[in-house]
Order: structure tokens, then C-alpha cells, then sequence
């Protein structure tokens, strides 16, 4: 999709990332994996987003002034660095979980590398338990509605107030904190040697 993306497209002012699955669809509670061998919400919920984001980064950059957007969760769990791909302690939560923080530590670290670059990187929890497939799997009712999440993503995107601001995560529509481990930059640097080593963009 990144090349015929980079082959078709003059410009790409705005990255919304926000292809997932949850905890429980697909594979119950069973660990599963990837055709990579990566643990399979690592590599769905993070690891292909973080790949697109650096195939297509060439073309958002020469669109700036623009914007990427990661859509997370508020369900975050630092990562065990040790077992990044849970062999040893899988639990759908938790595996879910880590891969949402991994989302808000790619924001974090990519909007400090692209602070000068014109192209803005900001994350959000856009609603809780929206009515969507996962969340029926997981608990079977909605909290949130789909428009709450989608207010909330389009901010992001178009709000004129936010022309600067960058390296945030937001609930909703309102700026708060991830995990601490997203704030630790030596942590940041690990999960990206780790990310380029299994998406294969460094060898």
C-alpha cells in the first residue's frame, strides 16, 4: 500500500492510523502470531502502522505543513522489553494493551524527530467502547458512540487551534498523560531499535 501510495500521490497531508483489533477477536484468549512470527497485536496494532508511517514519512513531510495521527486506547501497559512478544505471560489485555502504548511512544518520539520538519504527531483514545465489532466480542454493549470517537479523530486532523501542537496524547478531545513509560526517552529508543529490526528498515 506505501508504494503504490509513494507511486500514485503528489502529496499526503494527513496520516490517520487507526487499524486494530482488540482483546478478544480474533483467537479468544489464545496468543497468536502474525505470518511474521510477531505476537499478533503487536504486529497488527503497532508494528504495521509504525512501517506505513516510515514508508509514506518521505511524502508526508514534502505535503508540510501536515499531520499524522495515531488512534490508541487508554488501555496501556508498559512494555517488558524482555518478552516484548509475551511467550512467557500472554494475556489478550495485556497484549492489546502494550501495543496501544507502543502507539503513544511512536507519537511521542516521531513528533520530537519531525518537530522542524512542519508535520505535526499527536494520539488520542477517541471514546470509550464505541459499538463496534471488538467491542461486542469483548463486553457485548457500547459506552461511547461512534460520532464521540469520530469528533474526537477529526480534531485531530482539522482543528486550526492545533496547527503547532504535537507530541500529545488526548482523551477525547481533552489533552492527558499516557503510561509513564512513554515519557522515558531511553525506553522510546529501544522500542525503536526493536521496530526497525522487525519491520526489516534496518539490517
Amino acid at each position: 500500500m506505501a508504494a503504490e501510495l509513494l507511486e500514485r500521490e503528489q502529496a499526503l497531508d494527513t496520516l490517520v492510523n487507526n487499524a486494530g483489533i482488540g482483546t478478544t477477536l480474533p483467537g479468544g484468549s489464545a496468543r497468536q502470531e502474525s505470518r511474521d512470527g510477531y505476537e499478533l497485536r503487536f504486529a497488527v496494532n503497532y508494528l504495521s502502522h509504525y512501517l506505513l508511517t516510515r514508508m509514506l514519512e518521505p511524502l508526508v513531510k514534502r505535503s508540510a505543513p501536515a499531520r499524522i495521527v495515531n488512534v490508541s486506547s487508554a488501555g496501556q501497559t508498559p512494555i517488558d522489553f524482555d518478552d516484548v512478544m509475551l511467550e512467557h505471560d500472554y494475556s489478550p489485555f495485556r497484549a492489546y494493551a502494550q501495543s496501544k502504548l507502543a502507539q503513544v511512544m511512536f507519537t511521542f518520539d516521531l513528533a520530537d524527530e519531525l518537530g522542524s520538519e512542519g508535520v505535526t504527531v499527536n494520539c488520542l483514545h477517541p471514546a470509550t467502547f464505541m459499538p463496534t465489532k471488538m467491542v461486542f466480542a469483548a463486553r457485548g454493549s457500547a459506552t461511547s458512540t461512534l460520532e464521540e470517537g469520530v469528533e474526537a479523530t477529526l480534531r485531530l486532523v482539522t482543528d486550526d487551534k492545533l496547527d503547532d501542537v504535537t507530541g500529545r496524547y488526548f482523551n477525547g478531545v481533552h489533552e492527558s498523560r499516557g503510561d509513564d513509560q512513554a515519557y522515558d526517552p531511553d525506553a522510546r529508543a529501544r522500542l525503536r531499535d526493536l521496530s526497525d529490526r522487525l519491520t526489516g528498515l534496518s539490517h
